[in-house]
């Protein structure tokens, strides 16, 4: 059965908390791509097939032809940060992309002027943010709900996302004041310095009931008080963390060596990197929200509670450097110990030499765009079907996230089947031999 989703009718406002090197890479390829000098690679909003029904009938549709997603074209951006610089300044700071590229979208950009950010420096103490907004929690989350509904209005829009590409904000552990939509509304008007300000966009959103997706692996959206207000205004929302660079390989290698019951001794892996993010992450405080974050993924795809003789024993390290000189190229090496027939011993070593923000801005697109569409198919709360692009997954709780980047990717297709009213695809395949499997059972 088909599941009625509105049409994806009118302007998409796309919000950005963050306008940064991953939000300009986004927002200038976008721009690129919409002018037809550049390609959305990596999207699989706009590059991606999706199988439909048996192999035999040759059946696959690009995604955006087969599900009602926003059109680029439909797109208006727009955001927040600490600092003032327009986009196209903020991008020729970032130095993700080629001047020369930049140059071709400069008027684009530079019409894109960031709007004053919900801030606190003990969140982020590497920042030196000015173009901040002031008074108290509660007053903040009442600006942004203004600047949200302004910025509707001004561009004409139909439908709002939000999408986190901030600063991983300092490590904490939910408390009481995260615990119901109640304790959080009276600890917004006690100015409860517990909330974050990510946590005060989210809020801002899901009240306005406008889809919310995290790209930090800061805690955000994964409380309690923020699932009961999306329950409550029928909004989506997706967390935690961009899945890029190193974390990427991880999800990628891992199921493998898994699949084959090949086992793990240890996983070293470290990173250098220069942007922004580099910055806030030379924060102890900072580093141990992202290190939290990617330290669960291994544990998720290995499972060394039910397979210790192979994964009972691991060392995992993680390492992130401050390296300005990289910019925005992060470098990540792993060394892998692993072990196969009798217990022998083998290595396997990675080098990769990624670019941070390439990898991200597809990703933030991507949530953007099927948010809005989940938002149009009645499809409120966790969206677990976006961990494809996540580095911790939320989930509904007491549910384990599945890391597993291939069993997300049919996780994600088959809940574009469902909505669609298509067949589940399993990849059984029995059926194509039915005269063996026939045979078989007689």
């Amino acid at each position: 059965m088909k599941i009625n989703i509105k049409p994806a009718e009118g302007k998409l406002g796309i919000l950005i908390p963050g306008l940064g090197a991953v939000a300009t890479t986004l927002i200038a390829g976008v721009e690129a791509v919409k002018k037809g000098i550049a390609q959305p690679v990596g999207s699989l909003t706009q590059m991606g097939s999706i199988r439909l029904g048996k192999r035999t009938e040759n059946r696959n549709p690009k995604i955006k032809d087969f599900v009602p997603l926003a059109n680029l074209n439909d797109i208006v951006f727009g955001g927040w940060d600490v600092y003032e610089d327009n986009v196209y300044e903020a991008a020729v700071n970032a130095a993700v992309l080629e001047r020369n590229l930049l140059d071709q979208v400069k008027d684009g950009l530079e019409k894109i002027k960031p709007m004053k950010a919900a801030f606190d420096k003990n969140y982020a103490k590497n920042l030196d943010g000015t173009h901040v907004k002031t008074g108290t929690r509660y007053e903040l989350a009442q600006q942004v709900m203004e600047d949200i509904k302004n910025f509707q209005k001004d561009n004409g829009l139909d439908r709002v996302v939000l999408v986190w590409c901030g600063s991983t904000e300092v490590y904490f552990e939910a408390s009481d004041v995260h615990q119901s939509l109640a304790a959080f509304e009276q600890g917004l008007k006690d100015d409860d310095k517990r909330i974050a300000p990510s946590m005060i966009y989210a809020y801002a959103a899901l009240k306005l009931g406008v889809p919310f997706a995290n790209g930090a692996p800061n805690l955000t959206v994964d409380i309690p008080a923020m699932i009961e207000l999306a329950k409550e205004t029928s909004t989506p929302i997706a967390g935690k963390d961009f899945k890029t660079g190193q974390t990427l390989m991880k999800t990628i290698l891992a199921p493998g060596l898994a699949a084959r019951s090949l086992g793990v001794h240890g996983w070293f892996s470290t990173n250098i990197l220069g942007n922004r993010d580099g910055l806030v992450l030379d924060d102890p405080d900072n580093f141990k929200t992202k290190e939290v974050s990617k330290l669960g993924v291994l544990e998720d795809i290995l499972k060394p509670e039910d397979n210790p003789e192979l994964y009972g024993d691991i060392f995992h390290k993680i390492r992130i450097n401050y390296y300005p000189p990289h910019g925005d190229n992060k470098e990540s090496w792993d060394n892998i110990d692993i072990f196969g027939w009798l217990g022998y011993k083998m290595q396997i070593k990675i080098n990769f030499l990624c670019r941070d923000s390439i990898l991200a801005a597809p990703i933030a697109l991507d949530l953007a765009i099927f948010c809005d569409m989940a938002k149009r198919a009645n499809m409120s709360g966790i969206q677990e079907w976006l961990s494809f692009y996540l580095k911790s997954p939320q989930t509904a709780p007491g549910l384990h996230a599945e890391n597993d980047i291939f069993k997300q990717l049919i996780k994600l297709e088959n809940t574009l089947r469902y909505l669609m009213g298509e067949d589940l695809i399993t990849h059984l395949g029995l059926d194509y031999y039915d005269d063996m499997f026939a045979g078989h059972q007689a």
